[in-house]
């Protein structure tokens, strides 16, 4: 595994090292787990927002949604 040294507040800090009252063996395993949580939060953001574009793109154009509309045509509901 990599290591790498980086900078946290005092109060970041005080969050780490609290690592066993959270459930976690060692304070790489805490921020390990944070970072993979904001990874996912970030993810799941960026499809939202391509989501919504998706729905504003679609939402504006009339052809777009006469072909969807053919193309769904005769499928079981």
């Amino acid at each position: 595994m990599q290591q790498a040294k980086f900078s946290v507040e005092e109060a970041q800090a005080n969050f780490i090292n609290n690592f066993k009252a959270y459930g976690f063996k060692d304070k790489s395993s805490l921020v390990r787990t944070a970072i993979d949580h904001f990874k996912n939060k970030l993810e799941l953001e960026s499809l939202r927002k391509s989501a919504e574009l998706y729905s504003e793109i679609y939402s504006e154009n009339d052809s777009l949604k006469e072909l969807t509309e053919t193309a769904i045509t005769g499928w079981p509901e």
